[in-house]
């Protein structure tokens, strides 16, 4: 089940005016370059930034995202019709032969049931060419993000176009590594209404990561550092013989 900000339709249509600096994506955008993918499969795709940054580059796009109200969100972007969306997770994909699959942001730790994780991997690597390669970031434990989730480093008001002002903060509710779960709230200031929505992450180590993707007969070729992020996440890429 996705996350009420990505599925309920109210918070969906205001994801991206609360969250527009993505410039997480360039490092994605430059892989894809890298790799001279022409053929990308986008899982977690969301409200469908990078698919249409990339589809504005010609690349053939697969994006798929179980929350409809998401999906219906990028189907209404200009451009949306040079994208594939599905609605689903990836036991939803057709047969597909694609030269670069990647879950941006918070995609993978979304997957927090290990048999999905898992499913998820083996899907991916069945809709990869044979030299084809997953590119999938994870924050590093160690770092213990979730320290920082609290309303008073997180809380700000932003000014939707065509609409009122939102007020949002993040609070944590609970940390039981590897999982951790917390709780945006939304203050819509025309009407007072209040949405919420309850996320929960799971860290997993990077040697985790890596005996994951092996297990399901990757090579992982490197692990980089997120160039936004320093020092914060690891950059998996992984490669199907």
């Amino acid at each position: 089940m996705a996350d009420e900000c990505f599925a309920h339709p109210q918070l969906a249509a205001i994801y991206d005016p609360l969250d527009p600096n993505r410039s997480d994506l360039d490092a994605y955008i430059r892989m894809t370059e890298e790799f001279s993918a022409h053929r990308v499969l986008d899982i977690g795709c969301g409200t469908g930034v990078f698919a249409l940054l990339l589809a504005d580059r010609g690349i053939e796009v697969v994006g798929v995202d179980p929350a409809q109200a998401s999906i219906d969100v990028a189907r209404a972007k200009p451009g949306s019709e040079r994208v594939r969306w599905i609605c689903g997770d990836a036991t939803a994909l057709p047969p597909l032969r694609v030269d670069l699959a990647t879950m941006t942001a918070n995609a993978a730790q979304q997957i927090t049931d290990p048999t999905a994780w898992q499913e998820t991997l083996r899907r991916a690597y069945e809709a990869l060419r044979p030299g084809g390669r997953l590119v999938f970031e994870i924050r590093d434990p160690a770092r213990r993000a979730w320290e920082e989730w609290n309303r008073e480093t997180s809380y700000k008001v932003t000014e939707i176009p065509g609409s009122d002002a939102v007020e949002s903060w993040v609070q944590l509710i609970e940390v039981s590594p590897p999982l951790v779960t917390f709780r945006w709230t939304y203050v819509f200031t025309g009407d007072g209404q209040v949405l919420t929505s309850d996320s929960t992450l799971r860290f997993r180590e990077r040697q985790e990561v890596e005996a994951d993707l092996t297990a399901q007969g990757y090579v992982v070729e490197d692990v980089r550092d997120a160039p936004d992020r320093p020092g914060r996440e690891f950059v998996f890429l992984a490669r199907r013989p």
